[in-house]
């Protein structure tokens, strides 16, 4: 790792307000080196990946991997592909599912390793989270409608929805999605790695 991104990631590990998580022996859950030249920016880990300190080997991140067409091998090479998620830790059990990523940690994290990644051509903005925070007030009225108009958010921002088996139903009513934009998605990834 690049001495500013292990600086930065020490800085996140000793960060007062990570200390719930690494009390429990928690380590940040992300991956950045200079030469990236996609940025995947998802929600937060889930337990499997914090505790495995691997993020997306789950079913959802092979799903993710065949939406890009590439091999785990360059999804997990972080001079290909810098994984960043809203946050870095697991947020913790909710009524529904996880907790959302805490508000704060992306705006302070996110800005400080992305100025580290100059080679950065396209970020992918995974799920309503990471559209909300990127794409801000450009975001249309819902996250299909988001998804949907990914052109208008090009050459920098990708947005897609979250691969998780549990939007099985999203994806029968919006075949669309794998039948063209997926597409898109392949070419432009396979033009920059």
């Amino acid at each position: 790792m690049h001495d500013e991104l292990k600086q930065i990631y020490e800085e996140i590990v000793l960060d007062a307000a990570n200390r719930q998580y690494t009390d429990k022996g928690w380590k940040p859950v992300y991956t950045a080196g200079k030469e990236a030249r996609i940025a995947l920016i998802g929600q937060a880990p889930g337990i499997r990946a914090q505790e495995s300190h691997c993020p997306w080997k789950d079913a959802s991140g092979k799903r993710l991997r065949q939406w890009m067409g590439i091999k785990e091998e360059t999804f997990y090479d972080p001079d290909q592909i810098a994984l960043l998620p809203m946050d870095f830790y697991y947020p913790g059990k909710d009524k529904t599912g996880d907790k959302p990523p805490r508000k704060d940690f992306a705006a302070k994290w996110h800005p400080r390793i992305l100025e580290q990644l100059p080679q950065i051509k396209l970020t992918l903005l995974v799920g309503n989270h990471a559209q909300k925070y990127y794409l801000k007030d450009n975001r249309k009225r819902n996250l299909t409608e988001t998804v949907r108009a990914y052109q208008d958010y090009l050459p920098d921002f990708f947005p897609i929805v979250h691969p998780s088996p549990l939007n099985g139903r999203w994806l029968k009513k919006n075949p669309w999605f794998e039948e063209e934009v997926i597409s898109e998605l392949q070419s432009l990834i396979d033009y920059l790695i």
